[in-house]
């Protein structure tokens, strides 16, 4: 059953990845990859969140492995960081850098954080 939900989670979380950095290209142009940095801060947020709940494994297969991991993406962060400095942006791979991983650590402490006081839990 728990590939079944990571399997429809996943199913949701990559078409929405892939919509948020098409529209995010289209708006802003392809200098810098806004869409990536959105979708893994987004999804960084969601999962601190979700860890907070005590969710069953069902619910936390198709919400977190599924979702959230079809949603974010280190591959792509991985390979949009090497494309930039090759393309000799190295200001622009640098500061994507810094920013995916301070939004994403601070995203998912602030998911974790804000669901644990809004429930009550340490």
């Amino acid at each position: 059953m728990s590939a079944l939900m990571v399997a429809l989670g996943a199913a949701l979380g990559a078409p929405a990845r892939f919509l948020v950095d098409l529209a995010l290209k289209r708006r802003f142009g392809e200098d810098f990859p806004w869409g990536t940095l959105l979708v893994n801060a987004v999804g960084s947020l969601f999962l601190g969140a979700l860890t907070a709940l005590p969710l069953s494994s069902e619910a936390a297969a198709f919400l977190g492995t599924g979702l959230c991991g079809a949603l974010t993406t280190y591959s792509t962060f991985a390979h949009e960081s090497v494309q930039l400095t090759r393309a000799k942006a190295r200001g622009r791979a640098l500061s994507y850098v810094l920013a995916s991983l301070c939004l994403g650590l601070g995203s998912a402490w602030l998911g974790l954080t804000v669901t644990a006081l809004l429930l009550g839990v340490d």
